[in-house]
């Protein structure tokens, strides 16, 4: 009995020891459940605070996306209201414009009947006009060795529209009678009293037009260089003669334009115009030749007053590109400038303002102006023309090549141009088509601003080759009549 007492009491302290173990246990679980809801506890917390944040944010992002709605609304309300403003300003200016020139033309139309009948009736009378050199008589009294008769008649024989339509400015290779009749021109203009035409530009001041008379000249061929100088402190990239050829003007990379006068077929030293801020890329004269203008490579155009001490330089500013040329209309207040920003812009120089902006899809190289048009040459390969009275393009003209230069005969029939596929070709602006083109063995337009001019009287083509070359064809055969080797040349 006693062995069976003893192994009860060990059995059940067994039994004491395990339970309490248990009981230890089960107070460690009870702890950790108790950590883990507290935890649990704390994460609902932290996502009730988050879905309170993300409610609150949503509510704001709904608000402002009902405001930005408000805001984009009253948005194309003014958007819409600035466009019927332009459109309505646009069309007032265009009505505005279309009276003022059709007052124009009529006043111009009445302007040119006048001066018809004026010299129809001077057409009736015949003048004489003598030239005395220093000869004397007897009775000490100087007398005329030299008499000039200028004999108008009733009905003047009509003159070959293609040599005879030209204009007063000589070629500088013209011979000795070229002198004469350009002092012709001057007899009879003093006796006709030969008015300058007026015109008015839109929404502008009374402009001046120049028109000269038609003479019948011809041009002589040049066969090599009367003068060579060192001109520049860097490249010459514009050269322009003046409206009487006795004034010639250049600009180069050192951003200065030189002004010679031409005697005896030489230059000498007339002014120089400083003041541009970038490297000269195009030159030109206004019909009066008091004025020259500059295009530069600073994003802006330069204007000069011709033989004044301190020239007033006036700066035309709005291009945001090289401005590749710059050319007067036919007034000296009113200019054209082409730019690589890929506008055309017209310029009304009293003010110093652009008047007109045209935006093109290309680079424009060159611009001519004629009577109510403009003329711009560009990138893509593409001739353009915009009537200065209305807003758009009136007519595209393709090309084979980048164009890149542009010359007007003074007749305004004619258009010569040079493009990058090593050819010139004349338009007749008459009938809008190619007349003819012009191509060398070893001609080779080299860059981008290779000019190309007619003679005075449009009997010529002239242009310069990348070697330094000048050729020359006959406009009327397309024939190629020169090739001169002169001082320009690399090798």
């Amino acid at each position: 009995m006693a062995y069976q007492v003893v192994e009860k009491s060990a059995a059940l302290d067994t039994l004491e020891a395990q339970l309490q173990e248990r009981q230890s246990r089960l107070e460690a679980l009870q702890v950790r459940v108790a950590q883990l809801q507290e935890a649990r506890g704390l994460q609902a917390r932290q996502v009730e605070d988050q879905r309170a944040q993300n409610a609150a944010q949503r509510e704001a992002y709904e608000a402002l996306r009902v405001h930005t709605s408000f805001q984009e609304a009253a948005l194309r309300r003014l958007q819409e209201e600035a466009r019927d403003l332009l459109e309505r300003l646009v069309q007032g200016k265009a009505r505005a414009a279309a009276e003022r020139n059709l007052r124009n033309e009529r006043r111009e139309r009445a302007h040119q009947e006048r001066v018809t009948q004026e010299l129809k009736k001077a057409a009736k009378r015949t003048v004489s006009i003598s030239e005395s050199p220093d000869t004397f008589g007897d009775d000490g009294t100087k007398k005329g060795s030299e008499t000039l008769t200028l004999a108008l008649a009733t009905e003047p024989e009509p003159l070959d529209s293609e040599t005879c339509e030209k204009w007063k400015r000589p070629f500088r290779s013209a011979s000795a009678t070229s002198l004469t009749l350009s002092r012709c021109v001057d007899v009879m203009k003093g006796l006709l009293d030969f008015k300058k035409r007026r015109g008015h530009s839109v929404g502008g001041v009374p402009e001046q037009r120049y028109q000269s008379i038609p003479v019948c000249m011809v041009a002589r061929l040049p066969t090599w260089a009367q003068d060579v100088l060192d001109a520049h402190l860097s490249e010459v990239n514009a050269v322009r003669f003046g409206p009487n050829s006795s004034l010639l003007a250049t600009g180069g990379a050192d951003r200065r334009i030189h002004l010679w006068n031409v005697v005896g077929g030489r230059l000498k030293a007339s002014q120089t115009l400083e003041g541009a801020g970038g490297s000269i890329t195009s030159v030109d004269f206004d019909p009066s030749g008091s004025q020259v203008l500059a295009a530069t490579y600073n994003q802006a155009a330069q204007l000069w007053k011709v033989g004044e001490a301190q020239s007033k330089q006036e700066t035309l500013s709005g291009h945001t590109d090289k401005v590749t040329a710059a050319k007067f209309k036919l007034t000296k207040h009113q200019a054209v400038t082409g730019s690589r920003d890929r506008t055309v812009k017209e310029w009304d120089l009293g003010r110093a303002y652009c008047c007109r902006t045209i935006n093109v899809l290309s680079y424009c190289n060159d611009v001519v102006c004629g009577d109510h048009v403009i003329i711009s040459g560009h990138n893509d390969q593409k001739i353009r023309f915009w009537d200065s009275r209305g807003p758009r393009c009136t007519q595209v003209i393709p090309v084979q090549g980048r164009v890149t230069s542009l010359s007007l005969s003074h007749d305004q029939m004619h258009l010569l141009s040079c493009s990058r596929d090593d050819t010139l070709k004349v338009i007749d602006l008459r009938v809008s088509n190619i007349r003819q083109v012009f191509r060398a063995d070893g001609f080779r337009c080299g860059s981008d601003w290779t000019k190309a001019v007619f003679s005075p009287d449009r009997s010529y083509a002239l242009a310069g080759s990348w070697d330094g070359t000048l050729y020359i064809w006959d406009v009327d055969t397309g024939k190629l009549e020169s090739s001169l080797r002169g001082p320009h040349c690399t090798g």
